[in-house]
């Protein structure tokens, strides 16, 4: 696959996220990004923690520019992608919370829920986030903190 010039988003989903997984991928598709499924999509079941870590993997090797995660909850997948030094995982359940994990965080996974979200709300967060960008600014010292986080290394510096 040849990389768009909006980069490659990464797309991973256990068992319960492998038709979220889907519908998304074909929405981004049709908003022009190169896309890379990187889990079974026919509802095999499949651990959370595994695909968490295949799509952070993409991204922190520099093969993808971002990522989404769909689970039952979300929960999972967002705990678990963060334990990858580099990426900042974020729960969205709705477009503010989207829209915020990027402006103010520069989030690089978006994690969802299979479970309590529909679809037509689904496309909206994806929508949001994908069009949000980070502001920077006074955000900056705060990733810096949790760079020295993940050093294991005193916020404060």
């Amino acid at each position: 696959m040849s990389e768009s010039p909006k980069g490659v988003i990464a797309i991973g989903s256990d068992h319960r996220g492998s038709a979220i997984a889907v519908a998304i991928e074909q929405q981004l598709k049709l908003d022009g990004f190169d896309v890379a499924v990187l889990s079974d999509t026919t509802g095999s079941p499949t651990d959370y923690p595994d695909v968490a870590w295949r799509v952070s993997q993409e991204i922190v090797s520099g093969k993808a520019a971002r990522g989404i995660l769909i689970c039952g909850t979300g929960i999972g997948m967002a705990i678990a992608a963060n334990k990858v030094h580099g990426i900042r995982a974020a729960l969205a359940l709705d477009e503010l919370s989207a829209q915020l994990s990027r402006t103010h965080n520069d989030a690089n996974v978006l994690c969802l829920s299979a479970d309590l979200l529909g679809q037509t709300l689904v496309k909206r967060i994806v929508d949001v986030w994908m069009k949000s960008a980070y502001e920077g600014g006074r955000h900056a010292r705060r990733l810096a903190k949790i760079g020295r986080i993940e050093k294991g290394e005193d916020p404060k510096g």
